[in-house]
C-alpha cells in the first residue's frame, strides 16, 4: 500500500520549525493552500460534519436493507420470532457484501452501476403497474385533502415538516458523484450533469410512485401497525392479495437497496479518504493509503465498514434507531450543504465570482486568487434566487431533523440525532485545538 502520490516534485525545506507532518506532506509533493485562521478552522469542522453525515448515510442504507429483509421474513414466515439484533446482523451482512464488491470487484463497479440503473427503471415500472392495476383506488379528494396526525402534534404544519424528513433523506447525498471526481474523466462537466440528472430522474420516479401508493393505499391503520415495520409491505399485500406477489415486489426494492449500499460505500470511503489525505483525522497516514494494485483506498473502505457496523448496534437498544441514524445523516449532510450554499450566495451577491473569459491566463480558485465559474451554473438573478431558496429550505430541514416523531417521548423513542451531530462538532473542535491545527492546513494540491 502506498500513500496518495503526486507526479510533481517539490523542494523540501529544512527550517528548524518545520515539523514531521509538514515534511511528510512535502515528500508527497503537496502543499497547503489555505492560510491559518477562521477559514481553516471552519472548513475543518465542516469536513468533520460531512464525514459524520456520509458515514451515517451509509449506515442508514445498510440498516434499511437489513430491517427490510427482516420485515419480509416476518411477512413470509408466521412462526418467525423477530429480535432487534437480527436486523443488526443482517445489516452487517449487507455491509460485508458491499465491502467485498468494492475491494474485490472495484473495477467492475461502473458496469454494475449501469446494470443497477436499468434494474431501477424496470423495477419501478413493474411495481407501479402491478400496484395500480390490482389495487382498489381511493378518490382524489381523499388523497389530496386528508391529513393524518399520528404523532399528537397540535399543528398540521409541524406534522408536514416532520413527515417530510423521509423524502428529504431520499434526495440526500446528491453530492455522491463529487467524491468520485478523481476517478472520473472530464469531471468538471460529467459530475454536475450526473448530479442534476440523478435528482431529475429520481424526482420524477419518486413522485410517480408516491401518487400511485397514495391512490392504492388500503387500510391505513393496518399499514402503520404492520409487524414488518414497513407500511409499504402491507400496502403491497392489500393491493395484490398475494403473498408471493408481495414478496417479489419487496425483493425488487431490496435488490436496489443493497446495490445502492455498494455504490454508497464507495462514495463514503472516498470522502473520508480525501479528508485523511488533507491530514484532517487521527491516523491520517494510514487512512490516506491507496492500494498500488487496485488503486482503491482499502483502509478507508474498511473504516467505513466498521463505523457502519458500530452504528448498527443502536438498533438493538432503540425502537427508533433507523429514525435516529437517518436524522443524523440528514442533519449532517444539510449542514454541510448550508455552509457551502451560504458562502456561494454571499459571493454571488457581492459579485466575487468571475467568468473564465476574464481570467484566461490567471491562477484561479485558490486563496488570494479570483473565483471563476465552472462549465455549469445558473446565471444572473435567477441563480441568486435559486441559492437563496436553497439556503432557506436547508435551514428548515436541519431544524426539523432533530424533532421526534411523536409528542410523547421516552428515552427509547427520543430523537438523539442532535446529540450525534453536535457531539461530532464538539469532537472536531477539541481535536482541532489539541492536534489538527498543527497539521491541517486545508486542502492539498499539486504544485
Amino acid at each position: 500500500m502506498a500513500s496518495y502520490e503526486m507526479k510533481n516534485r517539490v523542494e523540501l525545506g529544512h527550517s528548524p520549525g518545520q515539523d514531521r507532518d509538514e515534511q511528510d506532506l512535502a515528500r508527497l509533493g503537496k502543499k497547503s493552500v489555505l492560510k491559518a485562521g477562521f477559514p481553516r478552522s471552519s472548513s475543518y469542522v465542516c469536513c468533520w460534519i460531512t464525514v459524520f453525515a456520509w458515514q451515517s448515510a451509509f449506515a442508514s442504507i445498510a440498516l434499511l436493507s437489513g430491517t427490510e429483509i427482516q420485515g419480509a421474513a416476518i411477512l413470509t414466515f408466521t412462526k418467525y420470532q423477530s429480535e432487534p439484533y437480527h436486523g443488526t446482523l443482517i445489516l452487517w451482512a449487507c455491509v460485508l457484501v458491499a465491502l467485498a464488491v468494492n475491494v474485490v470487484g472495484g473495477k467492475l463497479l461502473p458496469r454494475l452501476e449501469n446494470l443497477v440503473f436499468v434494474m431501477h427503471i424496470v423495477g419501478f415500472l413493474a411495481i407501479l403497474i402491478t400496484l395500480t392495476y390490482m389495487a382498489d383506488h381511493k378518490s382524489a379528494k381523499e388523497v389530496f385533502t386528508t391529513w393524518t396526525n399520528e404523532g399528537g402534534w397540535s399543528s398540521n404544519g409541524i406534522v408536514f415538516f416532520i413527515g417530510m424528513q423521509g423524502s428529504v433523506f431520499a434526495f440526500s447525498g446528491g453530492d455522491a458523484a463529487v467524491h468520485m471526481a478523481e476517478e472520473v474523466q472530464h469531471a468538471a462537466v460529467v459530475i454536475p450533469r450526473a448530479m442534476i440528472l440523478t435528482v431529475l430522474i429520481n424526482g420524477v420516479l419518486g413522485f410517480g410512485m408516491l401518487i400511485g401508493v397514495l391512490f392504492c393505499m388500503g387500510d391505513l391503520d393496518a399499514a402503520t401497525s404492520t409487524p414488518t415495520g414497513y407500511p409499504y409491505m402491507e400496502i403491497f399485500l392489500q393491493a395484490t392479495n398475494s403473498l408471493s406477489g408481495t414478496v417479489t415486489m419487496i425483493c425488487i426494492s431490496l435488490v436496489i437497496g443493497i446495490c445502492s449500499a455498494i455504490g454508497m460505500i464507495a462514495a463514503t470511503s472516498r470522502q473520508f479518504w480525501s479528508f485523511a489525505r488533507d491530514r484532517g483525522v487521527p491516523g491520517w497516514r494510514l487512512w490516506s493509503k491507496v492500494s498500488p494494485t487496485t488503486n482503491i483506498p482499502i483502509y478507508s473502505v474498511c473504516f467505513t465498514m466498521v463505523v457502519s457496523c458500530l452504528l448498527g448496534l443502536i438498533n438493538i437498544g432503540s425502537d427508533v434507531a433507523l429514525k435516529d441514524i437517518l436524522s443524523m445523516a440528514v442533519s449532517g449532510l444539510y449542514l454541510s450543504y448550508l455552509a457551502v450554499g451560504s458562502l456561494l450566495l454571499y459571493r454571488r451577491v457581492c459579485g466575487h465570482i468571475r467568468t473564465s473569459s476574464e481570467c484566461e491566463d490567471m491562477t484561479v480558485n485558490v486563496p488570494h486568487a479570483p473565483l471563476v465559474w465552472g462549465p455549469f451554473r445558473v446565471p444572473g438573478i435567477l441563480g441568486m434566487v435559486n441559492n437563496g431558496f436553497a439556503v432557506c429550505y436547508m435551514i428548515i430541514v436541519i431544524f426539523f431533523s432533530f424533532w421526534p416523531t411523536t409528542v410523547a417521548v421516552d428515552y427509547k423513542s427520543m430523537n438523539y440525532s442532535v446529540v450525534g451531530t453536535f457531539g461530532t462538532v464538539l469532537i472536531a473542535v477539541i481535536y482541532y485545538v489539541v492536534r489538527a491545527r498543527r497539521v491541517y492546513h486545508g486542502p492539498v494540491v499539486e504544485v
